[in-house]
Protein backbone atom coordinates (compact mmCIF):
# COMPACT_ATOMS: atom_id res chain seq x y z
CA UNK A 1 0.00 0.00 0.00
CA UNK A 2 1.71 3.20 -1.04
CA UNK A 3 2.41 5.90 1.45
CA UNK A 4 2.98 9.41 0.19
CA UNK A 5 6.51 8.44 -0.72
CA UNK A 6 5.83 5.39 -2.82
CA UNK A 7 4.54 4.71 -6.31
CA UNK A 8 3.28 1.31 -5.26
CA UNK A 9 3.90 -1.32 -2.66
CA UNK A 10 3.07 -4.98 -2.77
CA UNK A 11 4.43 -5.66 0.64
CA UNK A 12 3.47 -8.57 2.81
CA UNK A 13 2.18 -6.67 5.83
CA UNK A 14 4.08 -8.71 8.38
CA UNK A 15 7.36 -8.01 6.58
CA UNK A 16 7.23 -4.41 7.84
CA UNK A 17 9.06 -5.27 11.03
CA UNK A 18 17.20 1.43 10.55
CA UNK A 19 20.02 2.75 10.57
CA UNK A 20 20.96 1.39 7.17
CA UNK A 21 24.41 1.02 5.79
CA UNK A 22 25.24 4.05 3.68
CA UNK A 23 28.31 2.47 2.16
CA UNK A 24 27.75 2.14 -1.55
CA UNK A 25 29.64 -1.12 -1.68
CA UNK A 26 31.75 -3.31 0.49
CA UNK A 27 34.21 -6.09 -0.08
CA UNK A 28 37.06 -6.52 -2.52
CA UNK A 29 37.45 -4.44 -5.64
CA UNK A 30 39.32 -7.22 -7.41
CA UNK A 31 36.82 -10.07 -6.92
CA UNK A 32 36.80 -12.45 -9.85
CA UNK A 33 33.46 -13.52 -11.31
CA UNK A 34 34.62 -17.14 -11.47
CA UNK A 35 35.32 -17.07 -7.72
CA UNK A 36 31.89 -15.90 -6.60
CA UNK A 37 29.88 -19.06 -7.47
CA UNK A 38 32.35 -21.20 -5.53
CA UNK A 39 32.61 -19.00 -2.46
CA UNK A 40 32.12 -20.78 0.85
CA UNK A 41 29.52 -19.39 3.20
CA UNK A 42 30.33 -19.16 6.89
CA UNK A 43 27.06 -20.10 8.61
CA UNK A 44 26.80 -18.96 12.24
CA UNK A 45 24.06 -18.46 14.82
CA UNK A 46 22.07 -15.40 13.84
CA UNK A 47 22.62 -12.16 15.72
CA UNK A 48 19.77 -9.81 16.53
CA UNK A 49 18.53 -8.02 13.38
CA UNK A 50 20.15 -4.66 12.85
CA UNK A 51 18.15 -1.44 12.81
CA UNK A 52 17.74 -1.47 9.03
CA UNK A 53 16.15 -4.93 9.28
CA UNK A 54 13.74 -3.78 11.97
CA UNK A 55 15.69 -4.50 15.14
CA UNK A 56 14.47 -6.79 17.90
CA UNK A 57 15.97 -9.94 19.35
CA UNK A 58 17.76 -12.82 17.67
CA UNK A 59 15.38 -15.33 16.06
CA UNK A 60 13.99 -17.95 18.44
CA UNK A 61 14.77 -21.61 17.80
CA UNK A 62 12.28 -23.63 15.80
CA UNK A 63 10.17 -26.34 17.45
CA UNK A 64 12.51 -29.17 18.30
CA UNK A 65 15.35 -26.76 19.03
CA UNK A 66 16.66 -26.15 15.49
CA UNK A 67 18.61 -22.91 15.34
CA UNK A 68 18.49 -20.32 12.60
CA UNK A 69 21.84 -19.66 10.99
CA UNK A 70 23.04 -16.61 9.09
CA UNK A 71 25.76 -15.95 6.53
CA UNK A 72 26.89 -13.31 4.06
CA UNK A 73 27.30 -13.86 0.31
CA UNK A 74 29.41 -11.66 -1.94
CA UNK A 75 27.76 -10.46 -5.16
CA UNK A 76 28.88 -8.00 -7.83
CA UNK A 77 27.75 -4.45 -7.20
CA UNK A 78 27.29 -4.04 -10.95
CA UNK A 79 26.38 -7.24 -12.77
CA UNK A 80 27.67 -5.75 -16.04
CA UNK A 81 31.10 -5.62 -14.35
CA UNK A 82 31.24 -8.93 -12.48
CA UNK A 83 34.97 -8.54 -11.72
CA UNK A 84 34.44 -5.20 -10.00
CA UNK A 85 33.32 -4.17 -6.54
CA UNK A 86 31.10 -6.46 -4.50
CA UNK A 87 28.31 -6.01 -1.99
CA UNK A 88 27.26 -8.25 0.88
CA UNK A 89 23.95 -10.13 0.64
CA UNK A 90 22.65 -11.25 4.05
CA UNK A 91 21.22 -14.81 4.18
CA UNK A 92 19.36 -16.89 6.76
CA UNK A 93 18.49 -20.59 6.79
CA UNK A 94 17.02 -23.39 8.83
CA UNK A 95 18.39 -26.81 7.86
CA UNK A 96 16.01 -29.50 6.63
CA UNK A 97 14.53 -31.51 9.48
CA UNK A 98 13.82 -34.81 7.73
CA UNK A 99 15.74 -37.75 6.34
CA UNK A 100 18.84 -36.40 4.60
CA UNK A 101 18.37 -38.91 1.79
CA UNK A 102 15.01 -37.30 0.97
CA UNK A 103 16.29 -33.72 1.08
CA UNK A 104 15.48 -31.88 -2.17
CA UNK A 105 17.65 -28.83 -1.68
CA UNK A 106 17.14 -25.23 -0.59
CA UNK A 107 13.76 -23.48 -0.79
CA UNK A 108 14.39 -19.75 -1.20
CA UNK A 109 11.73 -17.28 0.00
CA UNK A 110 11.06 -13.66 -0.86
CA UNK A 111 8.21 -12.16 1.16
CA UNK A 112 7.65 -9.00 -0.80
CA UNK A 113 7.90 -5.27 -0.55
CA UNK A 114 10.03 -4.55 -2.37
CA UNK A 115 11.98 -3.69 0.74
CA UNK A 116 11.04 -6.43 3.18
CA UNK A 117 13.86 -8.13 5.08
CA UNK A 118 13.80 -11.86 4.47
CA UNK A 119 16.32 -12.36 7.28
CA UNK A 120 13.76 -10.91 9.71
CA UNK A 121 10.59 -12.27 8.13
CA UNK A 122 11.38 -15.96 7.57
CA UNK A 123 11.88 -16.75 11.28
CA UNK A 124 8.59 -14.97 12.06
CA UNK A 125 6.80 -17.44 9.77
CA UNK A 126 9.10 -20.41 10.30
CA UNK A 127 6.51 -22.64 11.97
CA UNK A 128 4.13 -22.15 9.04
CA UNK A 129 6.63 -23.88 6.78
CA UNK A 130 7.47 -26.80 9.08
CA UNK A 131 6.15 -29.34 6.59
CA UNK A 132 8.23 -27.87 3.78
CA UNK A 133 11.30 -28.00 6.02
CA UNK A 134 11.08 -31.79 6.13
CA UNK A 135 12.70 -31.87 2.68
CA UNK A 136 14.18 -28.40 2.20
CA UNK A 137 16.58 -26.07 3.90
CA UNK A 138 14.44 -22.94 4.34
CA UNK A 139 16.43 -19.95 3.06
CA UNK A 140 15.72 -16.25 2.75
CA UNK A 141 17.75 -13.08 2.28
CA UNK A 142 17.79 -9.32 2.35
CA UNK A 143 17.77 -8.29 -1.32
CA UNK A 144 20.30 -5.66 -2.32
CA UNK A 145 19.33 -2.25 -0.98
CA UNK A 146 17.37 -3.88 1.85
CA UNK A 147 18.25 -4.34 5.52
CA UNK A 148 21.76 -5.71 5.98
CA UNK A 149 22.43 -5.99 2.22
CA UNK A 150 23.79 -2.49 1.56
CA UNK A 151 20.47 -1.15 2.85
CA UNK A 152 19.54 2.30 1.59
CA UNK A 153 18.42 4.91 4.09
CA UNK A 154 16.95 8.13 2.72
CA UNK A 155 16.24 10.11 5.90
CA UNK A 156 16.85 9.75 9.64
CA UNK A 157 14.17 8.73 12.14
CA UNK A 158 13.15 12.26 13.08
CA UNK A 159 12.84 13.28 9.44
CA UNK A 160 10.80 10.17 8.67
CA UNK A 161 8.39 10.95 11.52
CA UNK A 162 7.69 14.26 9.83
CA UNK A 163 7.62 12.78 6.35
CA UNK A 164 5.03 10.14 7.14
CA UNK A 165 2.81 12.72 8.87
CA UNK A 166 2.66 15.09 5.91
CA UNK A 167 -0.51 15.73 3.93
CA UNK A 168 -0.33 13.12 1.16
CA UNK A 169 -3.60 14.21 -0.47
CA UNK A 170 -3.12 17.93 -1.18
CA UNK A 171 -6.20 20.09 -1.64
CA UNK A 172 -4.67 23.35 -2.87
CA UNK A 173 -1.58 24.70 -4.63
CA UNK A 174 0.27 25.34 -1.38
CA UNK A 175 -0.21 21.76 -0.18
CA UNK A 176 0.76 20.38 -3.60
CA UNK A 177 3.95 22.42 -3.58
CA UNK A 178 4.82 21.21 -0.09
CA UNK A 179 4.26 17.56 -1.03
CA UNK A 180 6.48 17.84 -4.09
CA UNK A 181 9.21 19.59 -2.06
CA UNK A 182 9.11 16.88 0.59
CA UNK A 183 9.34 14.10 -1.98
CA UNK A 184 12.24 15.85 -3.68
CA UNK A 185 14.07 16.17 -0.35
CA UNK A 186 13.45 12.50 0.48
CA UNK A 187 14.69 11.40 -2.93
CA UNK A 188 17.76 13.59 -2.58
CA UNK A 189 18.55 11.83 0.68
CA UNK A 190 18.31 8.46 -1.05
CA UNK A 191 20.78 9.58 -3.71
CA UNK A 192 23.20 11.05 -1.18
CA UNK A 193 23.20 8.11 1.21
CA UNK A 194 23.10 5.26 -1.31
CA UNK A 195 25.90 6.57 -3.51
CA UNK A 196 26.92 4.15 -6.25
CA UNK A 197 24.48 1.49 -5.00
CA UNK A 198 21.40 3.39 -6.21
CA UNK A 199 21.56 2.33 -9.91
CA UNK A 200 22.07 -1.33 -8.95
CA UNK A 201 19.00 -2.25 -6.90
CA UNK A 202 16.76 -3.26 -9.78
CA UNK A 203 14.76 -6.46 -9.68
CA UNK A 204 16.93 -7.85 -12.47
CA UNK A 205 19.97 -7.35 -10.21
CA UNK A 206 18.27 -9.19 -7.35
CA UNK A 207 17.30 -12.01 -9.72
CA UNK A 208 20.93 -12.43 -10.74
CA UNK A 209 21.86 -12.47 -7.07
CA UNK A 210 19.41 -15.34 -6.60
CA UNK A 211 21.05 -17.38 -9.32
CA UNK A 212 24.43 -16.80 -7.71
CA UNK A 213 22.82 -17.84 -4.42
CA UNK A 214 21.56 -21.02 -6.05
CA UNK A 215 25.11 -21.91 -7.05
CA UNK A 216 26.66 -20.98 -3.72
CA UNK A 217 24.04 -23.07 -1.89
CA UNK A 218 24.99 -26.02 -4.10
CA UNK A 219 21.68 -26.42 -5.94
CA UNK A 220 21.29 -27.32 -9.60
CA UNK A 221 17.87 -25.67 -9.67
CA UNK A 222 16.33 -22.76 -7.77
CA UNK A 223 13.35 -23.96 -5.73
CA UNK A 224 11.45 -20.81 -4.84
CA UNK A 225 8.48 -19.46 -2.88
CA UNK A 226 7.65 -15.86 -3.82
CA UNK A 227 4.98 -13.79 -2.09
CA UNK A 228 3.67 -10.41 -3.26
CA UNK A 229 6.58 -8.52 -4.90
CA UNK A 230 8.42 -11.83 -4.53
CA UNK A 231 6.27 -13.10 -7.41
CA UNK A 232 7.60 -10.33 -9.65
CA UNK A 233 11.14 -11.16 -8.59
CA UNK A 234 10.46 -14.84 -9.26
CA UNK A 235 8.99 -14.07 -12.66
CA UNK A 236 12.02 -12.01 -13.64
CA UNK A 237 14.29 -14.84 -12.47
CA UNK A 238 12.31 -17.34 -14.57
CA UNK A 239 12.67 -15.06 -17.60
CA UNK A 240 16.44 -14.71 -17.16
CA UNK A 241 17.13 -18.32 -16.13
CA UNK A 242 14.24 -20.53 -17.33
CA UNK A 243 16.36 -23.69 -17.36
CA UNK A 244 17.44 -23.13 -13.77
CA UNK A 245 13.93 -22.93 -12.31
CA UNK A 246 13.06 -25.82 -10.02
CA UNK A 247 9.76 -26.12 -8.17
CA UNK A 248 8.32 -22.64 -7.72
CA UNK A 249 5.19 -21.12 -6.19
CA UNK A 250 3.94 -17.55 -6.60
CA UNK A 251 1.41 -16.36 -3.98
CA UNK A 252 -0.30 -12.91 -3.80
CA UNK A 253 0.66 -12.29 -7.39
CA UNK A 254 1.77 -9.01 -8.96
CA UNK A 255 0.32 -8.28 -12.40
CA UNK A 256 3.46 -8.13 -14.57
CA UNK A 257 1.66 -6.50 -17.49
CA UNK A 258 0.88 -3.25 -15.63
CA UNK A 259 2.94 -0.08 -15.46
CA UNK A 260 3.22 1.89 -12.21
CA UNK A 261 0.05 3.90 -12.84
CA UNK A 262 -2.00 0.82 -13.67
CA UNK A 263 -0.62 -0.93 -10.60
CA UNK A 264 -1.63 1.99 -8.36
CA UNK A 265 -5.09 2.12 -9.90
CA UNK A 266 -5.47 -1.62 -9.41
CA UNK A 267 -4.52 -1.22 -5.76
CA UNK A 268 -7.13 1.52 -5.37
CA UNK A 269 -9.75 -0.96 -6.56
CA UNK A 270 -8.26 -3.73 -4.41
CA UNK A 271 -8.21 -1.78 -1.17
CA UNK A 272 -11.71 -0.46 -1.83
CA UNK A 273 -12.91 -4.04 -2.29
CA UNK A 274 -11.22 -5.05 0.96
CA UNK A 275 -12.84 -2.10 2.75
CA UNK A 276 -16.24 -3.12 1.35
CA UNK A 277 -15.64 -6.66 2.61
CA UNK A 278 -14.62 -5.36 6.04
CA UNK A 279 -17.77 -3.24 6.29
CA UNK A 280 -19.94 -6.19 5.26
CA UNK A 281 -18.25 -8.47 7.77
CA UNK A 282 -18.53 -5.98 10.63
CA UNK A 283 -22.22 -5.25 10.09
CA UNK A 284 -23.07 -8.95 9.72
CA UNK A 285 -21.78 -9.85 13.20
CA UNK A 286 -24.24 -10.95 15.89
CA UNK A 287 -23.17 -8.02 18.07
CA UNK A 288 -23.66 -4.50 16.83
CA UNK A 289 -20.84 -3.14 14.65
CA UNK A 290 -19.40 -0.25 16.68
CA UNK A 291 -18.33 1.67 13.59
CA UNK A 292 -21.64 1.75 11.73
CA UNK A 293 -25.06 0.11 11.48
CA UNK A 294 -24.90 -0.53 7.73
CA UNK A 295 -22.13 -1.11 5.20
CA UNK A 296 -22.75 2.33 3.71
CA UNK A 297 -22.65 3.97 7.13
CA UNK A 298 -19.33 2.31 8.01
CA UNK A 299 -17.71 3.76 4.90
CA UNK A 300 -19.40 7.14 5.36
CA UNK A 301 -18.11 7.42 8.92
CA UNK A 302 -14.59 6.47 7.86
CA UNK A 303 -14.67 9.09 5.10
CA UNK A 304 -15.88 11.71 7.59
CA UNK A 305 -13.15 10.75 10.05
CA UNK A 306 -10.47 11.24 7.40
CA UNK A 307 -11.97 14.55 6.32
CA UNK A 308 -12.05 15.77 9.92
CA UNK A 309 -8.44 14.64 10.45
CA UNK A 310 -7.39 16.66 7.40
CA UNK A 311 -8.61 19.76 9.26
CA UNK A 312 -7.60 18.77 12.78
CA UNK A 313 -5.50 15.75 13.82
CA UNK A 314 -6.30 13.91 17.05
CA UNK A 315 -4.18 12.35 19.79
CA UNK A 316 -2.08 9.51 18.46
CA UNK A 317 1.03 8.01 20.05
CA UNK A 318 2.50 10.99 21.94
CA UNK A 319 4.05 13.25 21.00
CA UNK A 320 2.71 12.49 17.52
CA UNK A 321 -0.86 13.14 16.44
CA UNK A 322 -2.96 11.00 14.14
CA UNK A 323 -3.15 12.85 10.83
CA UNK A 324 -5.30 12.04 7.83
CA UNK A 325 -2.29 10.44 6.15
CA UNK A 326 -1.41 8.24 9.13
CA UNK A 327 -5.03 7.16 9.55
CA UNK A 328 -5.36 6.23 5.88
CA UNK A 329 -2.13 4.29 6.08
CA UNK A 330 -3.27 2.51 9.25
CA UNK A 331 -6.61 1.52 7.73
CA UNK A 332 -4.81 0.13 4.69
CA UNK A 333 -2.43 -1.88 6.89
CA UNK A 334 -5.37 -3.50 8.68
CA UNK A 335 -6.91 -4.54 5.36
CA UNK A 336 -3.91 -6.73 4.53
CA UNK A 337 -5.26 -9.53 6.70
CA UNK A 338 -8.67 -10.48 8.04
CA UNK A 339 -6.89 -11.20 11.32
CA UNK A 340 -6.32 -7.45 11.63
CA UNK A 341 -9.98 -6.49 11.13
CA UNK A 342 -10.82 -6.55 14.87
CA UNK A 343 -7.98 -4.07 15.43
CA UNK A 344 -9.38 -1.89 12.68
CA UNK A 345 -12.82 -1.96 14.28
CA UNK A 346 -11.40 -1.04 17.67
CA UNK A 347 -9.09 1.58 16.17
CA UNK A 348 -11.90 3.29 14.29
CA UNK A 349 -14.21 3.17 17.32
CA UNK A 350 -11.58 4.82 19.48
CA UNK A 351 -10.65 7.36 16.80
CA UNK A 352 -14.28 8.51 16.65
CA UNK A 353 -13.84 9.36 20.35
CA UNK A 354 -10.59 11.24 19.72
CA UNK A 355 -8.06 8.48 20.46
CA UNK A 356 -5.92 7.55 17.44
CA UNK A 357 -3.27 5.33 19.02
CA UNK A 358 -4.38 2.04 17.41
CA UNK A 359 -4.62 3.49 13.90
CA UNK A 360 -1.25 5.13 14.40
CA UNK A 361 0.29 1.86 15.59
CA UNK A 362 -1.02 0.18 12.44
CA UNK A 363 0.45 2.97 10.33
CA UNK A 364 3.79 2.61 12.11
CA UNK A 365 3.78 -1.09 11.29
CA UNK A 366 3.29 -0.30 7.61
CA UNK A 367 6.14 2.20 7.68
CA UNK A 368 8.56 -0.03 9.60
CA UNK A 369 8.65 2.08 12.78
CA UNK A 370 9.20 0.29 16.09
CA UNK A 371 8.09 1.39 19.57
CA UNK A 372 11.46 3.05 20.17
CA UNK A 373 10.93 5.38 17.24
CA UNK A 374 13.44 3.65 14.98
CA UNK A 375 12.56 2.91 11.37
CA UNK A 376 13.67 -0.07 9.36
CA UNK A 377 14.68 0.78 5.81
CA UNK A 378 11.65 -0.92 4.23
CA UNK A 379 10.19 2.31 2.81
CA UNK A 380 13.52 3.73 1.65
CA UNK A 381 14.30 0.45 -0.10
CA UNK A 382 10.80 0.25 -1.52
CA UNK A 383 11.06 3.60 -3.22
CA UNK A 384 14.63 2.94 -4.40
CA UNK A 385 13.77 -0.40 -6.01
CA UNK A 386 10.46 0.72 -7.51
CA UNK A 387 11.98 3.86 -9.01
CA UNK A 388 14.92 1.90 -10.41
CA UNK A 389 12.49 -0.57 -11.98
CA UNK A 390 9.68 1.68 -13.23
CA UNK A 391 10.38 3.79 -16.28
CA UNK A 392 7.43 6.17 -15.83
CA UNK A 393 7.90 9.57 -14.20
CA UNK A 394 4.61 11.30 -13.32
CA UNK A 395 4.24 15.03 -12.82
CA UNK A 396 1.81 16.67 -10.38
CA UNK A 397 -0.20 18.00 -13.31
CA UNK A 398 -0.52 14.51 -14.75
CA UNK A 399 -1.68 13.16 -11.38
CA UNK A 400 -4.33 15.88 -11.09
CA UNK A 401 -5.75 14.81 -14.43
CA UNK A 402 -6.02 11.23 -13.18
CA UNK A 403 -7.77 11.99 -9.89
CA UNK A 404 -11.32 11.43 -11.19
CA UNK A 405 -10.38 7.94 -12.39
CA UNK A 406 -8.72 7.07 -9.10
CA UNK A 407 -11.63 8.46 -7.06
CA UNK A 408 -14.03 6.34 -9.07
CA UNK A 409 -11.92 3.27 -8.28
CA UNK A 410 -11.85 4.16 -4.57
CA UNK A 411 -13.51 7.15 -2.91
CA UNK A 412 -11.40 6.49 0.19
CA UNK A 413 -7.97 5.53 -1.18
CA UNK A 414 -8.06 7.06 -4.68
CA UNK A 415 -6.42 10.42 -3.97
CA UNK A 416 -3.83 8.78 -1.73
CA UNK A 417 -2.72 6.27 -4.32
CA UNK A 418 -2.81 8.74 -7.19
CA UNK A 419 -0.56 11.25 -5.42
CA UNK A 420 1.82 8.44 -4.51
CA UNK A 421 2.79 8.35 -8.19
CA UNK A 422 4.90 11.51 -7.85
CA UNK A 423 7.44 9.68 -5.71
CA UNK A 424 9.77 8.89 -8.64
CA UNK A 425 9.45 12.24 -10.41
CA UNK A 426 12.83 13.59 -9.25
CA UNK A 427 14.60 10.26 -8.99
CA UNK A 428 18.31 10.32 -9.78
CA UNK A 429 18.36 7.04 -11.75
CA UNK A 430 16.38 6.22 -14.88
CA UNK A 431 13.78 3.49 -14.52
CA UNK A 432 14.42 0.29 -16.41
CA UNK A 433 11.09 -0.58 -18.09
CA UNK A 434 7.35 0.05 -18.16
CA UNK A 435 6.76 -3.37 -16.65
CA UNK A 436 8.83 -6.51 -15.97
CA UNK A 437 9.37 -9.22 -18.58
CA UNK A 438 8.46 -12.58 -17.07
CA UNK A 439 8.12 -14.72 -20.19
CA UNK A 440 9.80 -17.99 -19.32
CA UNK A 441 9.65 -20.42 -22.23
CA UNK A 442 11.34 -23.66 -21.28
CA UNK A 443 10.77 -23.31 -17.54
CA UNK A 444 8.95 -26.07 -15.63
CA UNK A 445 5.45 -25.46 -14.18
CA UNK A 446 5.16 -22.54 -11.77
CA UNK A 447 2.13 -22.57 -9.47
CA UNK A 448 0.44 -19.15 -9.42
CA UNK A 449 -2.19 -18.47 -6.70
CA UNK A 450 -4.63 -15.56 -6.79
CA UNK A 451 -6.77 -14.52 -3.82
CA UNK A 452 -10.17 -13.03 -4.75
CA UNK A 453 -10.11 -10.67 -1.75
CA UNK A 454 -6.49 -9.52 -1.96
CA UNK A 455 -6.23 -5.71 -1.55
CA UNK A 456 -2.58 -5.17 -2.47
CA UNK A 457 -2.18 -7.57 -5.40
CA UNK A 458 -5.66 -7.86 -6.90
CA UNK A 459 -6.87 -11.29 -7.97
CA UNK A 460 -6.68 -10.56 -11.70
CA UNK A 461 -2.90 -10.32 -11.48
CA UNK A 462 -2.55 -14.08 -11.03
CA UNK A 463 -4.21 -14.78 -14.37
CA UNK A 464 -2.04 -12.17 -16.07
CA UNK A 465 1.10 -13.66 -14.52
CA UNK A 466 0.17 -17.19 -15.59
CA UNK A 467 -0.40 -16.00 -19.14
CA UNK A 468 2.80 -13.95 -19.24
CA UNK A 469 4.95 -16.82 -17.98
CA UNK A 470 3.84 -18.74 -21.04
CA UNK A 471 1.94 -21.81 -22.08
CA UNK A 472 2.81 -24.82 -20.00
CA UNK A 473 4.61 -22.72 -17.38
CA UNK A 474 2.04 -20.76 -15.37
CA UNK A 475 -0.45 -23.02 -13.54
CA UNK A 476 -3.18 -20.82 -12.09
CA UNK A 477 -5.04 -21.51 -8.84
CA UNK A 478 -7.77 -19.47 -7.11
CA UNK A 479 -8.32 -18.97 -3.40
CA UNK A 480 -11.67 -17.45 -2.47
CA UNK A 481 -10.61 -15.63 0.67
CA UNK A 482 -9.67 -12.33 2.27
CA UNK A 483 -6.31 -10.69 2.86
CA UNK A 484 -2.95 -10.58 1.17
CA UNK A 485 -1.91 -14.06 0.07
CA UNK A 486 -3.30 -17.58 0.32
CA UNK A 487 -0.81 -20.06 1.82
CA UNK A 488 -0.55 -18.28 5.18
CA UNK A 489 -4.34 -18.22 5.45
CA UNK A 490 -3.83 -21.87 6.46
CA UNK A 491 -6.54 -22.95 4.02
CA UNK A 492 -6.15 -26.74 3.77
CA UNK A 493 -6.92 -26.88 0.05
CA UNK A 494 -4.23 -24.30 -0.77
CA UNK A 495 -1.67 -25.89 1.52
CA UNK A 496 -2.25 -29.39 0.20
CA UNK A 497 -1.77 -28.19 -3.38
CA UNK A 498 1.37 -26.17 -2.63
CA UNK A 499 2.92 -28.80 -0.36
CA UNK A 500 2.12 -31.52 -2.88
CA UNK A 501 3.99 -29.65 -5.60
CA UNK A 502 6.98 -28.50 -3.59
CA UNK A 503 7.47 -31.78 -1.72
CA UNK A 504 6.36 -34.39 -4.24
CA UNK A 505 6.39 -32.60 -7.58
CA UNK A 506 2.64 -33.09 -8.11
CA UNK A 507 1.46 -30.21 -10.28
CA UNK A 508 -2.01 -29.00 -9.22
CA UNK A 509 -4.77 -29.18 -11.76
CA UNK A 510 -5.01 -25.89 -13.66
CA UNK A 511 -7.84 -23.61 -12.49
CA UNK A 512 -8.11 -25.35 -9.13
CA UNK A 513 -10.42 -23.34 -6.83
CA UNK A 514 -10.03 -23.36 -3.04
CA UNK A 515 -12.44 -21.73 -0.62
Amino acid sequence: MPTQSQPRVTALAAAALLLSATLSACGSSDAKDEDLPTQKLSWKDCPAPDAAEGGGGAPSPLPGGAEWQCATMKAPLDWSKPKGDTIDIALIKAAASGDKKKRIGSLVFNFGGPGGSGVTTLPAFGEDYAKLRTRYDLVSFDPRGVGASAGIRCEDDEQLDTYFQQDATPDDDSEKKKLVENVKSFNGGCEKNAGSTLPHVRTTDAARDMDLMRQVLGDDKLHYFGISYGTELGGVYAHLFPKKVGRAVFDAVVDPTENAEQGSLGQAEGFQLALDNFAKDCTSQADDCPVGDTEAQVKEKIAKLLKDLDRKPIRGLPPRELTQTAATNGIAQALYSKDFWPYLTQGLDEAYDGDGKILMALSDSMNGRNEDGQYSNIQSANVSINCADDKARYTPRYVEGKLPEFRKASPLFGDYLAWGMVSCTDWAVDGQADHPDVSAEGAPPIVVIGNTGDPATPYEGAHKMAQALGKGVGVEMTYKGQGHGAYDSKNACVRDAVDGYLLEGTVPKADTVCS
